[in-house]
């Protein structure tokens, strides 16, 4: 076999039902497998999955056990030369196996391979490509202050060699997998793709980011911002630093207490909703007419009359796009020809009664 694509799953049903349409699409004709990991979600994944995608491999957890455990759960049972870590409120477009292989195939140094990641609103999100995470970009990221922490020596849309790559997003050999030792497991959550792409560079491989291809990754629906994240996402960074660089227990005590301080902010915080950029006007966008009682404020459109309107800008408006008439690909690049004019976007899986989407990377998504 030469894929296995390993989706951890935790409480986004909706989103994984997108997720899988987009990946049954794109691994027609490629010899693969999909394996979900659900970590007792206790909702409607299981019968989603059972029902809507029965050759897909489930393994059901009796408990959350994290990112990084899940993972290693569903590659012990992976049969694929490559793998895919893939989150489950992603996207993919048709081609983008196609592409990624190939370019797999012809390197000699490879050790993973990362994608441009673009969010609900259309916007790259720079967490696609990033550098290093030393203890001083640590602290400049616990500060406020990201410049460091992501590759921007490499443009959005280049390819070539990035120290650390995303863990919604990750391609490699499984023996190279296997060979680093996967997911290091005391990563509960974040950090562990930061963990692997070092230790596969101390192996002497390249991480390589392929800006060509573009991922939707509606970002952090399974996550609340809230101070169990913060304590989450900075104590990971910790753990890496203590992990590779720092065995003083003076710096390893600042950095916790910085931490402790910074999550404080969180707990402070409102638990973010999605937010209502309200619009003018509502567009469902297909090339197949199954839209049933259809609103008097709704406008029809097909792809051809989509592609025309990008030449008017349209602003402050929302739009629908159906899966069951439309190829991912051209939804992707929509959102991306559409983003920035408060425009709002969701997207309805095939034969289903709701649709999904993200107004923002820092808050929660909406299913309607």
């Amino acid at each position: 076999m030469l894929l296995s694509v390993i989706i951890v799953s935790y409480k986004v049903p909706q989103y994984l039902q997108l997720c899988l349409e987009s990946l049954t699409r794109s691994l027609k004709n490629i010899d693969s497998e999909i394996i979900v990991v659900d970590n007792a979600s206790e909702d409607a994944t299981i019968p989603l999955v059972k029902t809507a995608f029965p050759q897909v491999k489930l393994l059901v957890n009796s408990e959350n056990k994290g990112f990084s455990k899940a993972n290693n759960q569903g590659v012990a049972v992976a049969k694929g030369k490559y793998l895919c870590i893939l989150n489950p409120d992603t996207m993919v477009p048709e081609t983008c196996f196609q592409d990624v292989l190939a370019f797999a195939e012809n390197k000699d140094d490879l050790g993973a391979v990362g994608v441009r990641l673009i969010d609900g609103t259309g916007n790259f999100l720079p967490e696609s490509k990033r550098n290093l995470t030393t203890p001083k970009v640590s602290i400049q990221k616990l500060l406020g202050n990201s410049n460091s922490y992501y590759a921007t020596n490499l443009d959005e849309t280049e390819t070539g060699k990035v120290a650390i790559l995303v863990g919604a997003f990750m391609f490699l050999k499984r023996q190279l997998y296997q060979e680093v030792g996967g997911f290091d497991e005391r990563f509960f959550m974040y950090g562990e793709d930061i963990d692997l792409s070092y230790a596969i560079t101390q192996k002497g491989y390249s991480n390589y980011y392929l800006g060509k291809v573009t991922v939707l990754h509606f970002k952090g629906e399974s996550t609340v911002k809230d101070r169990q994240y913060a304590l989450r996402f900075y104590g990971a960074m910790r753990l890496f630093a203590r992990k590779h660089f720092h065995k003083s227990d003076l710096f390893d005590r600042l950095l916790g207490f910085a931490i402790k301080l910074i999550s404080q902010t969180y707990a402070a915080q409102e638990i973010k909703k999605p937010i209502n950029l309200g619009f003018e006007r509502r567009y469902w966008v297909s090339d197949t007419p199954n839209l049933n009682d259809q609103p008097d404020d709704i406008l029809r459109l097909n792809w051809d009359g989509l592609r025309v309107a990008y030449s008017e800008k349209p602003q402050h408006s929302r739009f629908i796009f159906d899966l069951e008439g439309s190829r991912t690909a051209d939804v992707i690049t929509a959102m991306q020809q559409l983003k920035n004019r408060q425009n709002t976007f969701r997207i309805r899986p095939s034969n289903c009664n709701f649709s999904c989407g993200s107004d923002s990377a820092h808050h929660r998504g909406q299913v309607l």
